[in-house]
Parts: structure tokens; C-alpha cells; sequence
């Protein structure tokens, strides 16, 4: 069976706008709406038929391959999306339901079915903070813990009736949640929809209620869950556990987790970011002579060296000991920072060296030349 054309099936010339086209679709569209034509087949292939025809002519692009090429345009690439046969009332909704509005949908029972204009439950969020250490934040972790929330309740399966006979659909709305008004003004005909009043827009009335929930749906119990966290989270990262907060009333749509993280201070680094600072004290000797050392990494540990004449506050970097960044962009750097110590009390002797010291060129800033002898000597006294 050959296509209609398109513009035929909207009822325009080929000259019309995208006003024109959007208006003559909306009209076809509620002239065959399956909620206005029950058990129609032919009504559903002709709303079908004038949603494929809005895909292509709405679009400047796929109207202009179809001007210039006709149906064969979209043969074989699933028409401009719905010219291939390939819809279905549902995408045609999803697709187009925002030009008609929530009168007009909600009016017919709501995207063909009636469940989508229902009021849908939502259970609340639930809100943890998370501490973790260091090593936890670097190498990721699985937490579980004990949340007291809202499950649904095992007794009725969360519907809030005594059992299946004890709810049914509501008879106002026809079991859509909505309901819509018409009222004359002076401007003419005004239609609107809002919830149900007699079933709350949730569609069906409850008769006898679960003595266990008391019609609620949830009852309020511990359960353990796990959370998997990423290497590399910060302070006051927020994670968010879709489905994992409280259950819904009667059915509907769970809340979710929401982790916020906390750092435990570790004794030996501060973060920055993804690098990790670590404050390294060297004496004097050490700083004047060089030396080899060993610092701490979050697992382990590394030797640096310190080389002859490093100055206090130096900073020797460690690539890639820092921590992984959470977006999986590499891992930051771990910066030593060099703090000389100075000693607060010295022996007489030490005195003697140091005032002995004191006097040469090496100790100098406008004089590099070093002492060798002295500082070997200065280096068995401080140890």
C-alpha cells in the first residue's frame, strides 16, 4: 500500500509555514485521538499517519529531502524517524505531546492509556554523611550501612489494601487521576484538568486498608545497603543512589541516597585537590652535606634525596602519589615540602662549632664555597 502525501494528510500547500503545519497537525491529531475513537483501528493508523507526516514537515531538513525526493527519501533509514512504519502511540506522545498541553492530553485520559496522567507517588530523599580515610579515598571503597527507611510493606505489596478485592478503579476519574472542567466565559469554552478530588489523582480508591500499613503501602524498617564509592571523591561530594532513599506511598517512584562525603584528617598528609603535601624536616647538616630519606606514601614508602645546599622550603615532587581524579583524568602528585630544622638548645661544644662556623666564607649568602671538613664535623654533632 502506496503513502499518502504528507501534505495531503495534514490538509495543506506545500507553501504552508510551520504555523500552518503545527495547527493542521493538532487538529488531525485530536480529530483521531484513540481516547476520543476506543477500538478504532482505522482512527489509530490515521493518527499515526498524520504524527509521521508532522516528523517530516516540521523539519527543514527532512521536508526538504522529502520536496525534493518524495517517501523515497527515507526508505531503508526508518524514515526521518517515523516514516519507516516503525511508531508507535507511545513515541508518538513522547515525541509531540508538549504542543497540545495538559488540558488536551489529560482531557482523553492522558497519552492514550490514562496511567501517565496519574499522580505518581514519591517517596523522600534520605541523606548520609560518609566519612572515609585517605586510603579508602584513593584506592575506592564499598561501604554498607544501616539505613532506617520506608520499604513497602510486605503485607499488601505496598498497594495499602487488605488484599486484591479491597481497591479498584476510581469511578470519577475512570482510574486517569485527572479530571477535567469545562467552564463558559465570556471568552468562550475554558477546559481544564486537574487531580481527582475523590481519589486523589492516584487513580483507584482503597475500600479496606492493610491492617499492617494502615493503607499506607510502606512500613518503616532497617536495611543494609551498599554503596560503592570511586577513588578519588572529596569533602563535601554529594552522591546520589537513585531509588535507594524511601519507598512511595501505595506504589510509585522510590527517593533516592544522597551520600555526602567527609575526609578523615590522615596524620601525615595534607590534600590539595588531587596532589598530597607532605612536610619533611631535614637538619641542618642534612640540608648543607645532602642526604638520602625516606618519606611516607599513602602505601608504603619512597627514598628521596636531598641534594647538597637545599634550601628550606623546597619542594620535591613525586609524580603521579598524589590521588586519582574521580573522572578517571589521571592521579595528582605528592609535593614534599623541605623544612630545615633549627635546634632550640645546643651543647657548649655545638656553640663552639657553630660560632667556629659562623665565621666562614661558606656561611656567606654572597659566598657559595663550602667548608667540607667543618660540616662533616657539624654533622656528628647534630646526630
Amino acid at each position: 500500500m502506496s503513502k499518502r502525501d504528507y501534505y495531503e494528510v495534514l490538509g495543506v500547500s506545500r507553501n504552508a509555514d510551520k504555523e500552518e503545519i503545527k495547527k493542521a497537525y493538532r487538529k488531525m491529531a485530536l480529530k483521531y485521538h484513540p481516547d476520543r475513537n476506543p477500538g478504532d483501528k482505522d482512527a489509530e493508523e490515521k493518527f499515526k499517519e498524520a504524527a509521521e507526516a508532522y516528523d517530516v514537515l516540521s523539519d527543514d531538513e527532512k521536508r526538504r529531502k522529502y520536496d525534493q525526493f518524495g517517501h523515497q527519501a527515507f526508505q531503508g533509514a526508518g524514515g526521518g524517524g517515523w516514516s519507516g512504519g516503525g511508531m508507535t502511540i507511545e513515541d508518538i506522545f513522547a515525541s509531540f505531546g508538549d504542543i497540545f498541553g495538559d488540558s488536551i492530553f489529560g482531557g482523553f485520559g492522558g497519552f492514550g492509556s490514562g496511567s501517565r496522567s496519574r499522580n505518581v507517588n514519591r517517596g523522600g530523599n534520605i541523606r548520609v554523611k560518609l566519612k572515609l580515610t585517605l586510603p579508602e579515598i584513593i584506592n575506592g571503597v564499598e561501604k554498607k550501612i544501616k539505613i532506617n527507611k520506608y520499604i513497602p510493606c510486605s503485607a499488601c505489596g505496598g498497594t495499602g489494601a487488605k488484599d486484591s478485592k479491597s481497591y479498584s478503579e476510581c469511578s470519577t476519574c475512570r482510574g486517569t487521576g485527572r479530571v477535567t472542567r469545562v467552564t463558559n466565559t465570556f471568552l468562550g469554552q475554558m477546559q481544564t484538568t486537574s487531580a481527582c478530588p475523590t481519589c486523589g489523582g492516584e487513580g483507584r480508591v482503597i475500600h479496606s486498608k492493610c491492617t499492617v500499613c494502615h493503607g499506607e503501602g510502606i512500613v518503616k524498617e532497617d536495611e543494609v545497603v551498599a554503596i560503592k564509592l570511586p577513588p578519588g571523591v572529596t569533602e563535601g561530594m554529594q552522591l546520589s543512589m537513585s531509588g535507594k532513599g524511601h519507598a512511595a506511598r501505595r506504589g510509585g517512584v522510590n527517593g533516592d541516597l544522597i551520600v555526602v562525603i567527609e575526609e578523615e584528617k590522615s596524620e601525615d598528609f595534607i590534600r590539595e585537590g588531587n596532589d598530597l603535601v607532605y612536610n619533611l624536616f631535614i637538619s641542618v647538616p642534612d640540608a648543607i652535606l645532602g642526604s638520602t630519606v625516606e618519606v611516607p606514601l599513602v602505601e608504603g614508602r619512597a627514598k628521596i634525596k636531598i641534594d647538597p645546599g637545599t634550601q628550606s622550603g623546597k619542594i620535591l615532587r613525586l609524580k603521579g602519589k598524589g590521588v586519582p581524579d574521580v573522572n578517571g583524568y589521571g592521579r595528582g602528585d605528592l609535593l614534599v615540602v623541605v623544612n630545615v630544622w633549627i635546634p632550640e638548645d645546643i651543647s657548649r661544644d655545638e656553640r663552639k662549632i657553630i660560632e667556629k662556623l659562623s665565621t666562614s666564607p661558606s656561611f656567606s649568602p654572597k659566598n657559595q664555597q663550602k667548608d667540607r671538613t667543618l660540616f662533616e664535623r657539624m654533622r656528628e654533632y647534630f646526630k
